[in-house]
């Protein structure tokens, strides 16, 4: 079965940055689109980011500038790379792949998700 585990996720200060990875198992990853979502306390889950088989990506308004996602088919790996973070990016971030029609952003039309990774920014 398909298995999304993510990592990369801690603790930084205003303005810094982390990459967060995300470690596809059971999926034919190049073919597969990958989206990033982010759940705040006390907040909905919401989109953050994805790249689709082809490479086109689509972004949160909130993070555009700030965040790059990008696939390595090789390693099976989805990353997002996050710079000039802010208090506001705090969450925890989950890894969601093979995207059934709809919008990115839209949660539902995703099949499978990873359990998640801490960003915390103070």
């Amino acid at each position: 079965h398909v298995q999304l585990v993510e990592s990369g996720g801690d603790s930084v200060e205003t303005g810094g940055s982390l990459r967060l990875a995300c470690v596809a198992s059971e999926l034919s990853f190049a073919d597969a689109d990958m989206g990033w979502f982010r759940r705040a306390p006390g907040k909905e889950r919401e989109g953050v980011a994805a790249i689709d088989s082809d490479g086109s990506t689509g972004y949160a308004d909130s993070v555009k500038g700030r965040f790059t996602i990008s696939k390595d088919n090789a390693k099976n790996t989805v990353y997002l790379q996050m710079n000039n973070l802010k208090p506001e990016d705090t969450a925890l971030y989950y890894c969601a792949a093979e995207r059934r029609g709809g919008i990115w952003y839209q949660q539902d039309v995703w099949d499978f998700w990873g359990q998640g990774t801490q960003v915390t920014v103070s």
